[in-house]
């Protein structure tokens, strides 16, 4: 089969086109999917750079999110058959294992897959947009919506907005009824933030987002204050960390609450837990996606009430190329690749 294949860490180039990789054998609880569509997420430019503490088989085929049809099934899989339309949970939540990582993943013409991973794709769902949800879009409703409880009319301030999690959010928030104010690094890609849905964007290579929140919505009341005005945003959703998580609590209305899912500009960044106990602020985590979060957002997808954001399509080919407009941040959305 054609791969794109990773036989050591290291940068683009270590990312390497094989025409005559060999096909995968499946036993008796897995199934053969072609490949129709997989999507790059921030993980893949970490599995090949390599992390530490984190050892990984290689050669491996990158593509944590897969969706596909199925060719074959082993001897012990009842539930499928050849043609089904399938979706890959990337977590193999009974043995362990992350697709893309210790196992092959999407980036190939094929790929094998535990049969308890699948989840069938509604007809009126194309799998380019299948595979555009569960690390990125699973995360963000696992953080909006089944531990975050946006709900209407609250304010919401989102930093990150412009990658396949970020923007996700931005929709989940306009879904709920949210107010959405959106953090993007230049005019275009706030622009492309508005379109789908953000209602403010603050350009914070420009402007302290902070100082703009506390002059367009007002200064946080302290608990016991006396005051009747509390400014500030109801919802922060910071996945970033780094020197953006104090100034994240400081814009927090009183008893607003800080959603995370990530630490991409550092994990143990400063604190001030005086900001969290003076203003009640909750802290709420998310740790990825389960499988009601890939099946809440198929209802969503195939209602109509969202669409996953692609920026661009590539052929297996050009899966470098795709992992590179990732790396260099000019993606809004999601960047898929079609096998």
């Amino acid at each position: 089969m054609r791969a794109m294949v990773l036989r050591e860490h290291g940068g683009l180039d270590k990312l390497t086109f094989d025409p005559n990789f060999p096909d995968p054998d499946i036993g008796p609880a897995d199934v053969l999917l072609r490949v129709r569509a997989t999507s790059l997420n921030y993980h893949d430019i970490f599995t090949r750079r390599g992390m530490p503490g984190i050892k990984i088989p290689l050669p491996v085929i990158m593509g944590l999110d897969v969706a596909g049809e199925i060719v074959k099934v082993g001897s012990d899989v009842k539930e499928w058959k050849a043609g089904d339309r399938v979706l890959v949970d990337p977590l193999n939540r009974v043995e362990g294992g992350l697709m893309g990582e210790t196992m092959n993943g999407g980036l190939a013409e094929l790929c094998k897959a535990r049969a308890h991973q699948l989840v069938r794709i509604p007809d009126n769902v194309s799998f380019e947009q299948a595979a555009a949800l569960p690390v990125a879009y699973g995360t963000a409703h696992r953080m909006m919506t089944t531990n975050g409880h946006v709900s209407a009319g609250e304010k919401v301030l989102i930093l990150g907005a412009s990658g396949g999690v970020g923007v996700c959010c931005v929709q989940l928030a306009k879904i709920a009824g949210a107010y959405v104010i959106a953090c993007a690094g230049s005019e275009e890609k706030g622009r492309r933030l508005k379109e789908v849905g953000a209602d403010e964007v603050i350009l914070y290579t420009q402007e302290d987002f902070m100082q703009v929140v506390r002059q367009r919505h007002g200064r946080p009341q302290r608990a016991g204050g006396g005051s009747s005005v509390n400014g500030g945003v109801d919802v922060v959703v910071n996945f970033t960390g780094g020197d953006t998580w104090v100034k994240s609590l400081r814009t927090l209305k009183l008893g607003g609450r800080i959603l995370t899912c990530g630490a991409t500009a550092g994990y143990d960044p400063a604190e001030d837990l005086r900001v969290i106990w003076t203003f009640e602020l909750q802290i709420r985590g998310s740790n990825g996606w389960e499988r009601e979060d890939i099946e809440k957002l198929f209802e969503l997808v195939s209602s109509g009430k969202l669409r996953a954001q692609i920026d661009k399509t590539f052929p297996l080919e050009q899966a470098a190329e795709a992992l590179r407009m990732l790396e260099d941040r000019t993606v809004v959305g999601k960047v898929v690749v079609m096998p």
